[in-house]
């Protein structure tokens, strides 16, 4: 995290004047912050989330706005070289100091340093910013472009028209996507400072790492501006070391390299495989005064040629480690919504559910510093696309100029962070080479256009942080390999979406054997109460327009559905139907990954997507908008076991195998006991026995027939350590849900206060499949969607979110726990 010392800087954020001359609307806002958030707050347009008004409040980004504020500053403010910092400025405007142009913005992914040396006076100051009309902007750069290039129509609402997102520097989701509402949201979203410099002023801090057997070598490299020529004094302090130096600069930007050894290192792990410790590192450069979090770690993608084709894994200081996680898109589609305590929130639901990475989508944004702050404390490496998605670009000079200050200050912004793993040129755009009529009736064309962009972000990785591996697209084959990775398991990372997109079978995911599953998903309804939240009781109908609305994938909610009819008895009600859809979405990717997994050390890293929602929807995610656990966030807390038995049957469903994942650095002793289970509780033991897993591998344990399952029956097993301990537990159903005649389960919930916890315990006489708890309060259980067997209590402890305490008082009211064979 950068922080900029108070007596160098005059903070301008607050309270601004916001106008739209043209409506003669008049009102304020808060900046850092966005129109849509001061409307809401003024009353004046209506919650875009709820129902279809999205639709009414279209006209807010067509219309131009303004805002405007006073500040007084003293003489000794202004006494010496000034920059007025404006970070994230979202994207189109103009700059006035005191009624004169002092710069223009045209890219939000850009912190603008401006030099108003002289402009600021003793006293009262006036800061304007005019924000022009970001889709009139865009269409007008795309209709004077020499060739048509095309652009994603990413929403599903009729009515509202397409934005040119790739001739514009914003998040490309602004304008809606296939989970995401179309506000494009206007405002400042970063920094807002006047800057004062005796000379010059920090730009950034890198820092390099040399790992030897006991110290870690760290190269620091800083960047300066330089007003004019003359002297610095400059000084670096971490581990109690502190390194002093007056330097000479150069006007202009300058770069200063400092080695500091650190002996004997406290090393940083991904979540699940160590701790994550931090060294702060404080740079002095004349009273302005920036921290940062330093993890100390060695990260390597290794990508070499075995016997299959060529690897792809993540090698964490010296093991070769298996990346689990989600898919990230922004927050919010509010952005003052998104805050620091939202995106703990969200990345601590991460880490609970077993995770050690999140793909940073590139059809959304970079992050605030304190995003990836988080992610060095909680352990979670970050797989970072840069921001281009599912279509092709301009590559004229202007174009490539903007590109190039966005990725270098951005790059030099983020490489000191432990959690950056992987630089990623774009999400799907050589992909998107085949899905417009343009682009497949030009293919050399718009090769070569991809290839002048593509080619720049490669050479400014390489230049400004070498020791990451920069990746080319996601999906992708490898280096200078532009041809289509979607259809190849043999190599690189894979993208696998005919389940969801052609209604394929859950068992289509054991077809493909990936080196690297970056992107996959199955949909789910939202949470019922979070329906609740955007609805009338005469929208909750899967085909209401409100629904509907709040569905952005082409036939998503009648997938949904159909699906159901292939696995499960119809649900009886709408209800119902929400709660199955989050099974069944659970239980697609549980089929994924469990088997990936499985195939280690073939298969190295799954990340589904996807974990968030920027908005109330019916989406891929495994957690509702505002944080709430959906079923599947439960099971990838299961899944992502870091010692797990799954089954994994042939492609005939003649056999079963029970293979022992082992995603420790550490061998283990799994002692595993298999049940065969009628649905009505009779149960008999057809496997126990020891087995031995290496560190960092999977085997089979024991092989099944099938046949000697009766019709009735399912699978059911538990593993323990050496110790007895029990580390989990999990089911195989060889036929369809539906296909059994599931008794009528009666639940029995008590609840009990230990070690400060509340703690919920579930009884069944008959056994009860992905039995639910839910409370209104905030929070998790630490398990749900459980499998209830007679005579097998289990128990659920309570953790709420928020840093809230409750007590088992404070839930028992609001308790709900519920089943599959309530659902029709």
């Amino acid at each position: 995290m950068t922080v900029v010392a108070r007596n160098s800087a005059l903070d301008l954020g607050g309270q601004f004047s916001l106008s739209a001359p043209a409506r003669d609307i008049a009102t304020n806002i808060t900046l850092p912050g966005d129109v849509h958030h001061a409307l809401l707050a003024a009353d004046l347009i209506p919650d875009p989330y709820f129902g279809e008004n999205e639709k009414v409040v279209m006209w807010v980004n067509e219309t131009a706005w303004s805002v405007e504020r006073r500040f007084d500053a003293s003489a000794s403010d202004i006494d010496g070289y000034l920059t007025l910092t404006l970070a994230e400025v979202d994207c189109i405007a103009t700059i006035f100091l005191n009624g004169e142009v002092v710069g223009r913005t045209d890219n939000s992914f850009l912190r603008n340093d401006i030099d108003v040396t002289g402009k600021v006076r003793d006293g009262e100051n006036t800061l304007r910013i005019d924000f022009d009309i970001a889709p009139d902007v865009a269409k007008a750069r795309a209709d004077a472009h020499p060739f048509p290039i095309p652009f994603t129509y990413n929403y599903q609402t009729n009515g509202l028209k397409g934005i040119h997102m790739n001739f514009i520097r914003k998040a490309a989701c602004h304008a809606g996507w296939d989970w995401g509402i179309c506000l494009m949201p206007i405002g400042v979203y970063g920094t807002m400072s006047l800057r004062k410099s005796r000379l010059a002023r920090q730009e950034s801090v890198q820092v390099d790492q040399v790992h030897g057997e006991t110290s870690v070598e760290l190269s620091i490299k800083t960047w300066l501006f330089a007003f004019a020529h003359g002297e610095v004094e400059l000084e670096h302090t971490i581990d109690g070391q502190v390194v002093t130096d007056k330097v000479s600069v150069q006007k202009g930007d300058n770069v200063f390299t400092h080695n500091i050894t650190i002996h004997n290192p406290r090393i940083w792990w991904p979540s699940g495989q160590g701790a994550q410790p931090l060294y702060e590192l404080v740079t002095n450069l004349e009273g302005e005064i920036t921290t940062r979090k330093i993890g100390l770690r060695d990260l390597q993608w290794i990508i070499e040629r075995d016997e299959i084709d060529h690897s792809f894994k993540c090698r964490v200081n010296g093991r070769d480690i298996t990346m689990m996680g989600a898919n990230w898109i922004p927050a919010d589609a509010i952005p003052t919504r998104v805050t620091p305590e939202v995106i703990r929130d969200l990345l601590e639901s991460a880490r609970a559910a077993n995770m050690n990475m999140l793909r940073i989508w590139g059809g959304g944004q970079y992050e605030p510093d304190w995003f990836y702050d988080l992610c060095d404390e909680l352990g979670i490496l970050i797989w970072h696309d840069f921001m281009f998605s599912c279509m092709s670009y301009p590559s004229d000079r202007k174009f490539l100029a903007s590109v190039e200050a966005e990725i270098t200050q951005q790059v030099r912004r983020l490489s000191h962070h432990a959690s950056i793993a992987l630089w990623c040129g774009d999400n799907e755009v050589i992909g998107s080479l085949n899905w417009y009529p343009e682009t497949k009736a030009d293919p050399g064309r718009y090769l070569a256009n991809y290839d002048r962009l593509n080619s720049l972000l490669h050479r400014i990785v390489e230049d400004e942080d070498p020791v990451r591996r920069f990746w080319p697209s996601s999906p992708s084959l490898g280096y200078l390999d532009f041809s289509d990775g979607w259809h190849s398991d043999t190599r690189g990372d894979l993208h696998y979406w005919d389940v969801w997109h052609s209604a394929k079978s859950f068992d289509a995911y054991r077809s493909i054997n990936p080196r690297f599953a970056s992107e996959f998903g199955f949909q789910s309804f939202t949470s019922m109460n979070v329906i609740e939240t955007f609805s009338e009781p005469k929208d909750r109908n899967p085909s209401s327009p409100v629904m509907e609305n709040h569905q952005r994938n082409n036939g998503g909610n009648a997938r949904i559905i159909e699906t159901m009819n292939r696995y499960f008895r119809f649900p009886r009600d709408f209800d119902q139907m929400v709660f199955l859809s989050q099974i069944q979405q659970g239980l697609a990717i549980k089929t994924a990954i469990e088997y990936w997994r499985s195939t280690k050390p073939r298969c190295m890293g799954t990340l589904y997507w996807q974990i968030n929602d920027i908005w109330p929807v019916a989406s891929w995610s495994s957690l509702d908008y505002g944080g709430q656990w959906k079923l599947m966030h439960y099971m990838a807390r299961r899944f992502y076991n870091l010692v797990n038995l799954v089954a994994v049957p042939n492609k005939d469903n003649t056999e079963i195998a029970l293979r022992a994942i082992n995603d420790t650095g550490k061998p283990v002793s799994v002692a595993l006991e298999v049940l065969a289970v009628k649905v009505t509780g009779e149960s008999r033991v057809v496997f126990s026995g020891n087995s031995a897993v290496g560190a960092d591998a999977a085997i089979t344990v024991h092989t099944l027939p099938v046949s000697g399952l009766e019709a009735d029956e399912f699978l059911y097993f538990t593993w323990k350590d050496a110790q007895g301990n029990v580390l989990g537990a999990n089911d195989y159903f060889p036929k369809p849900y539906k296909a059994y005649e599931l008794p009528g389960a009666s639940i029995n919930a008590t609840w009990s206060d230990r070690d400060g916890s509340a703690v919920l315990t579930l009884e069944s006489s008959t056994p009860a499949f992905f039995a639910t708890a839910t409370v209104d309060l905030p929070g998790y259980f630490s398990d749900n969607a459980v499998t209830l067997l007679p005579g097998k209590p289990v128990e659920l402890t309570f953790i709420p979110r928020h840093g809230a305490a409750v007590t088992s008082e404070d839930l028992a009211g609001s308790l709900k726990v519920r089943h599959l064979a309530e659902t029709f």
